[in-house]
């Protein structure tokens, strides 16, 4: 009989991310590991880390250097570092933490088990490999327990596109999509254990090519799954949005009225330097498009600020994008050096003073757009999934068909049901309203 033993996994990032520590978990399950929530208990602790935000390595030290302290209280505790971090600095992340017993890319984390054997035998295991096998095949199945009523669903994998200020190519390698008929058998498996809402994910998930009709064909195949009642996907590049997947935002039921397409910048001369391979026009041009065909679209966005060499002309350029699209929803950072990267080597930097101000004026307009997009919500009623229990007793939250939270008083029974929910109410991030 399997010893059973305890996981502790912390998740950083992306939603890729959350869908490949769940797939450590399961990958770990063979080898009697069940998970806990609090990093004390543990006898291994995984970092499943991401290299996109500033700092991100530096932080994972400073995380390596606290766990320390409860490796010298359990000298059997194991420690491991995983995702684009782990993919990045390899070996390097050894050296300067010697407390780390295992370290995994984010292509190889299906060798986990094989990893843990070598780490009980007091051995170090490092695999930053991108092996030619499908991590996806050779995982073992999904344990068959109950689900939540969302989950996210990787489909595609690295990306081609080579931005010069991004780190995905190095760590997450080229572009490689799932078969349709390996989506479509895990789909019907999350929804046969309580999901009803998927989010196909992929560091260029337009790009997917694993369906002879690309990204739109799979989205009509998992149309037809019954019980599936909802399709997202993220992220999305401009160039690959195709006129198939324009039409299905306007003709599949399933698929939701919400797109997450990054444009990054405003201006033309930055695009340019970033290798964003299209023009801020050709942007503009894309979304009247998709909007022609779903008018009720919900928008999001990325936004960088203080790329090198951008000027004040550069910045108003991306102000007077924003006011045109108009966000629903967006992200935005200042530029940091990703070491490796093209836009790592070019000498103009922005001070940081001028990408703070910057920064916060971008995100004055797009928070103002989004209290907007919100409050306009106020009075309609929309479908809500409802996901959870809210903080207050007897209410449940969920999501609209616009990815906005929403609360309202509901009996528990409605938790993954669909259900009317007219606003009454919109405050910081989410609405509230009742049941219709």
């Amino acid at each position: 009989m399997t010893e059973t033993k305890k996981l502790y996994i912390k998740t950083y990032g992306c939603q890729m991310n959350v869908y490949d520590s769940e797939r450590m978990v399961e990958a770990l399950g063979g080898k009697g590991y069940t998970e806990t929530k609090t990093p004390e208990d543990a006898d291994m602790i995984l970092l499943n880390t991401c290299h996109i935000r500033e700092k991100a390595a530096e932080k994972i030290y400073s995380e390596l250097g606290r766990l320390k302290g409860l490796k010298a209280e359990n000298p059997d505790l194991k420690i491991g570092v995983a995702g684009c971090v782990a993919q990045a600095e390899g070996q390097e992340i050894m050296r300067r933490q010697p407390a780390v017993d295992l370290v995994v890319g984010p292509q190889s984390y299906h060798r986990l088990p094989q990893m843990e054997d070598r780490v009980q035998q007091g051995k170090k295991a490092l695999d930053t490999d991108f092996p030619e096998e499908d991590k996806f095949d050779k995982l073992n199945a999904r344990p068959k327990a109950k689900r939540g009523p969302t989950a996210f669903l990787t489909v595609q994998e690295g990306c081609d596109k080579f931005c010069a200020f991004c780190v995905v190519p190095y760590t997450r390698g080229a572009e490689v999509s799932r078969s349709s008929e390996q989506v479509l058998t895990e789909a019907r498996d999350l929804v046969e254990r309580g999901v009803r809402e998927i989010t196909l994910l992929g560091q260029n998930v337009n790009a997917y090519n694993g369906h002879d009709k690309g990204l739109a064909g799979l989205i009509w195949d998992l149309d037809k799954v019954d019980g599936l009642e909802r399709i997202r996907f993220t992220t999305s590049h401009p160039s690959d949005m195709d006129e198939a997947l324009i039409e299905a935002h306007g003709t599949c039921d399933k698929l939701m009225p919400y797109l997450h397409l990054p444009v990054q910048s405003g201006s033309d001369r930055i695009l340019k330097a970033m290798n964003r391979k299209h023009t801020a026009d050709e942007y503009i041009r894309l979304i009247e498009r998709i909007r022609a065909a779903r008018p009720d679209l919900l928008l999001s966005g990325d936004f960088i600020v203080g790329f090198p060499g951008e000027t004040d002309q550069d910045h108003a350029d991306t102000m007077n994008l924003v006011r045109e699209v108009f966000y629903g929803q967006a992200y935005s950072f200042k530029y940091s050096t990703r070491p490796g990267t093209p836009a790592a080597e070019k000498t103009e930097q922005v001070d940081e003073t001028v990408k703070t101000e910057r920064l916060h004026a971008l995100q004055a307009l797009l928070t103002t757009q989004q209290k907007q997009a919100q409050e306009a919500m106020v009075g309609k009623t929309v479908k809500v999934l409802f996901e959870k229990k809210g903080r207050i007793e007897g209410q449940l939250i969920g999501k609209s068909d616009y990815l906005h939270a929403v609360h309202a008083d509901a009996p528990d029974e409605m938790i993954g049901k669909t259900v009317s929910v007219k606003i009454e109410n919109s405050v910081t991030n989410s609405l509230s309203g009742v049941l219709v």
